[in-house]
Order: C-alpha cells, then structure tokens, then sequence
C-alpha cells in the first residue's frame, strides 16, 4: 500500500511524487497489463486504488470519467494521466509502455496459436468462457465503485441518460456527450449552491 501525503486539494495526487518511482510506475502497468485478461479497467482500479493507494476511489473515478471522454482505450488513458501526474512526459511513457509491454507480446503468440489451432470446437468455447468472465469483472468493477462512492440521485440520473441514449437508442456518443455534460456540470452546480445556502 502505498504511503505518503494526503491529497491536499484537486491538483495534488494522494502520495507524494518522491514515493513512485519511477520503476514503480512501469511495475505497477506492467502487472496490470498481463493481469487484465479480457479486460483490464478492473484490474487498474485494484491495483492503484486498493493495492498500491496511489489514488482513493474518487480520485479514480475522475480519472477514469475524463479517460472515457477521451480518443483511445480507457486505461491506456489512464495509464498516460497517472504517469503524467507522478512523473511528466516521462512517467507517461514508462506507465504506458509497462501497461503495453506485456499484452502485446501475450497477443502476438496467441494470434499465431489461434491461427493454427481456431478451428478446434473446445477452443471456441473457451474463449466464450473468457469472454464471460471479462463481462462480470467489468459488472463487478461498476458496482463496487458505485458502492463505495454512494453517487447523488443527479448522477444516477444522467448516468441512466447515457446508458438509455448510447446502448438503447444507438446514439451517437459524441452528441450525447455535449448534451449530458452541461446537464452534469449545471445539476453539480445547483447541489453546491443548495449546499451553501443551507450552512
């Protein structure tokens, strides 16, 4: 676990800088790249949040919300804002190589394992089998954070907008996202203002 200050404001990480090292960071991606198979967004959050306390459940999920808004994958995302915020342009490099490294040379054997052997039934479902267990991960994942971070009847809200817009109506993302934003952002806003005028 990791130690060190606590976050002092928004723009400080929870541990100093000085207590991720450098090493510690491409470690750290590395171990969440060849952990996360089928998906890796459970894994990061295990590892940052609860392993290594580098972020708190909150400081995660604003990571991961700006990631998700973001072009390419989440947690490739993730891994370049973590390192940046440890370590600069560097630290991103080195948390994205980590997070790369391993998948990448685990993917090319397999492509060549698969290309020779795809035909084969007991093949076919276990990787449907994988595929399943990648699904409850990322469900799992979800309902652990929503646990933890007890989210505001607002949130849920836009939260069932996204999901009903983009998954049942097949919107476009891009559209709903500069829709829900403001809505997010305006519905923050009137919980604090009411917040203040109850003190």
């Amino acid at each position: 676990m990791g130690t060190g200050a606590e976050m002092n404001g928004d723009a400080e990480p929870r541990v100093a800088r000085s207590d991720v090292t450098r090493r510690a960071l491409y470690a750290t991606f590395f171990k969440i790249g060849i952990s996360g198979f089928g998906g890796v967004g459970a894994w990061a959050r295990r590892v940052i949040v609860e392993e290594r306390g580098w972020l708190d459940d909150r400081e995660y999920a604003d990571v991961l919300a700006l990631c998700q808004v973001l072009p390419g994958p989440n947690v490739g995302n993730v891994a370049v804002t973590i390192g940046d915020r440890f370590h600069g342009a560097i630290g991103s490099l080195l948390a994205l190589g980590g997070l790369m490294t391993g998948p990448v040379a685990i993917i090319l054997i397999l492509a060549g394992l698969y290309d020779r052997f795809g035909a084969v039934p007991s093949v076919n479902g276990a990787i449907g089998g994988v595929a399943a267990a990648a699904a409850g991960l990322s469900i799992g994942t979800a309902l652990k954070m929503i646990e933890r971070l007890r989210p505001t009847a607002e949130v849920l809200l836009v939260g069932v907008l996204a999901f009903v817009s983009v998954e049942v109506l097949r919107w476009p993302l891009l559209p709903v996202l500069l829709t829900l934003a403001p809505l997010s952002i305006a519905l923050a806003w009137r919980r604090r203002r009411a917040r203040w005028a109850a003190r």
